[in-house]
């Protein structure tokens, strides 16, 4: 039985278990950054989804809602529903599109941005983390890799 995996930060897997699954593989790295992220969200009374929607703020204020849901990978179906609750802690405000008066754009409240920057910073743990793994080269590969994948198959 090889092993793999070893060296970089985590224990070994028998070649058994490992997922051929490109999806399951992505899903099994989500799970690890969720895993790590979830005890400061829920200290918040956050979901990760909530994150992803803050994140895409964080870096692209005043969304429009049908690109913010497409941006943060959260359903378009369940979106408002986050929003409401993400407006309801004051980490979102909502305001009427100016170029576009029946569309609603959403951005980071004060409040909003404090806490983004603090779960940001918690994600440079987790990519230091992987870089040191992986290497800086790789890491960066990894990244524009994933950049990529959601282009290549649309």
């Amino acid at each position: 039985m090889t092993e793999q995996l070893s060296g970089v930060g985590r224990r070994p897997v028998p070649d058994q278990v490992l997922a051929p699954s490109l999806a399951l593989l992505l899903k099994q790295g989500e799970t690890q950054i969720r895993l790590r992220l979830q005890p400061l969200l829920t200290e918040v009374g956050l979901s990760l989804e909530h994150w992803q929607i803050m994140s895409v703020l964080h870096h692209s204020p005043g969304l429009r809602m049908t690109l913010l849901a497409e941006a943060s990978a959260v359903p378009a179906a369940t979106l408002t529903r986050h929003v409401d609750r993400l407006v309801e802690l004051g980490l979102v405000v909502r305001r009427v599109d100016p170029v576009d008066k029946r569309r609603v754009a959403a951005a980071l409240s004060p409040r909003g941005q404090e806490l983004a920057v603090r779960v940001s910073g918690a994600e440079t743990a987790i990519e230091a983390r992987l870089t040191d793994g992986l290497g800086a080269e790789r890491f960066e590969a990894l990244k524009h890799d994933l950049t990529l994948l959601g282009h290549l198959l649309v």
